[in-house]
């Protein structure tokens, strides 16, 4: 199938934010667009606003004066309903309600013709369910947007079990031709994003609930070592914790209560008391005149160590390849190691564990593996024991989390922190949880995204596309789990479920197919 001609018309139901972003998107794309809404003055303003737009376009040089006003003149006020009767293609953005998207789709059955495709952009409701009482069902099919449409280069093509293979390439190509990067999608909870994305969310709640490190630290570690835009708690407040808590519980309901999607208590009371986030003031954060942003906890400047030395099995990947990048930088920042064999007897090492660590002032530091310190302290019977978290990318990250054993000597943790510091980072001690905060959150995000696959729900290169181009993180959960190992991150994940005895962290079976093949998810 090809994209939908310049010569088709497009429709769009509902002038609000996500309305006008779709007709603003669309006409700049050639189409003339239909633009209606049951307050006829809203979508006088939405064309209006959509000009203002094009001609900011213009003065930073990004549109010529010409285009703008073409684009603008292809925007027309739907007469009614009625007067979208000749769209190629109509796209729904309304209120997220099953029964008023129904009636709108039976309404246009009547008007358009047969050939005309039918978009839903819903968020969160079920194409299958919304197409269900239709005449001709397989004409409809999902369209999702992310706000604001103009900028977000995301379009989830979500097929119910009804919709038509051929209306949903039209859609997908179409949504090419309007400078998208659409992905395919199956009709289940969440479709990809809001599904895969959960345990952002859940982690970092998780991790506050059990006192690892206040928001605002935790907040700092995932932007500054993680590499995301925003921390778990600043995003939420800025979505609002009645809609985060929302998709949460729908998600989770949708799922019959799978463990995996449980939502927080600490959402619901800040829900219950009204402390919405930044649109109500306050949230994990307080918003407003007067109101400053809290700072991150970091450690106090320690000495340098005067000997360090890393040791790595011969012939080992996976670790290897995430601790060799924190070795280029204690190197490229001036710190001597010296490089000796896992398991090589010398002064100021005596783990038992064979594999890639760091030793210094007698402490041996791991890449977390999902076991506390403590918890491989005791394995390794290794007192002065520290594990470090995960980075996107150690060469440009300016911070690290660390956790030390409840054994280890408080000498041994300042050689450790000073260590990381001589190399550039600022350091954040975690208290010792499972998995710490960037490495349990990429795990269990590659986890969801395996499970889609595994589900059928998108290939593994759409889930990447989507949590990149829908959410801006900074590299697709599975291409992260390939860079990391996917053994590792089964061996965390297995290792969390242990910590905690729970099947929320039970592993995909499509992980652990590959954790056995020793393949990746990318060629």
């Amino acid at each position: 199938m090809a994209a939908l001609d310049k010569a088709s018309i497009v429709a769009v139901i509902g002038s609000g934010a996500m309305g006008a972003g779709i007709a603003q998107v669309a006409a700049a794309a050639g189409h003339t667009v239909k633009l209606y809404d049951t307050r006829a003055e809203a979508v006088q303003k939405a064309i209006a606003d959509i000009a203002k737009v094009y001609q900011k376009l213009v003065d930073k040089e990004r549109m010529t004066a010409a285009d703008a006003q073409a684009a603008t003149a292809r925007l027309q006020a739907a007469d009614g309903l009625a007067g979208v009767a000749g769209a190629a293609l109509v796209v729904e953005a309304i209120v997220e309600n099953l029964d008023v998207k129904r009636s709108l789709f039976a309404d246009l059955e009547g008007i358009v013709g047969d050939d005309c495709i039918l978009a839903t952009n819903t968020s969160s409701i079920s194409v299958t369910a919304i197409a269900a009482k239709l005449r001709r069902p397989q004409r409809l099919v999902g369209m999702h947007f992310f706000n604001p449409v103009p900028l977000m280069a995301l379009v989830e093509v979500i097929s119910g079990l009804a919709t038509d293979a051929a209306v949903a390439e039209t859609v997908y190509d179409t949504s090419i031709a309007w400078g998208k990067n659409p992905v395919h999608a199956k009709s289940t909870p969440g479709f990809i994003v809001n599904r895969v994305a959960r345990p952002y969310y859940a982690e970092g709640l998780r991790l506050l609930n059990e006192q690892a490190a206040d928001a605002a630290t935790i907040d700092a570690v995932m932007r500054e070592a993680g590499g995301f835009r925003m921390g778990p708690f600043e995003l939420m407040d800025l979505i609002g914790h009645d809609v985060n808590y929302s998709v949460t519980q729908s998600v989770f309901n949708a799922y019959y209560n799978d463990p995996r999607f449980t939502p927080s208590v600490i959402q619901q009371e800040l829900v219950n008391a009204g402390f919405l986030g930044r649109k109500s003031g306050r949230g994990f954060f307080a918003y407003g005149d007067g109101a400053s942003a809290p700072a991150a906890q970091s450690e106090a400047a320690q000495a340098k160590p005067e000997y360090v030395s890393y040791s790595v099995e011969p012939g080992a990947s996976g670790a290897s390849a995430v601790t060799d990048a924190v070795l280029a930088r204690f190197q490229e920042r001036g710190v001597a190691v010296t490089l000796r064999k896992s398991g090589e007897a010398h002064a100021h090492a005596q783990s038992q564990e064979h594999a890639p660590a760091f030793h210094c002032n007698g402490a041996a530091i791991y890449l977390t593996d999902g076991r506390t310190a403590t918890e491989r302290a005791a394995d390794n019977k290794h007192p002065d024991t520290v594990v470090f978290d995960l980075a996107q990318d150690y060469g440009k990250a300016t911070r690290i989390a660390i956790a030390a054993a409840d054994q280890c000597s408080a000498a041994a943790y300042s050689a450790v922190v000073g260590l990381f510091q001589a190399a550039g980072f600022a350091v954040t001690k975690l208290d010792d949880v499972p998995g710490l905060a960037v490495m349990r959150t990429v795990a269990m995000l590659a986890n969801e995204a395996a499970d889609a696959v595994n589900q059928g729900v998108c290939s593994a290169q759409g889930a990447d596309t989507a949590m990149q181009k829908g959410v801006n993180y900074p590299r697709g959960p599975l291409a992260w789990a390939d860079a990391v190992g996917v053994e590792r991150i089964a061996t965390v994940l297995t290792n969390l479920a242990a910590a905690y005895g729970e099947d929320r962290y039970r592993v995909s079976p499509l992980l652990r197919r590959k954790q056995a093949s020793g393949a990746k998810f990318h060629a």
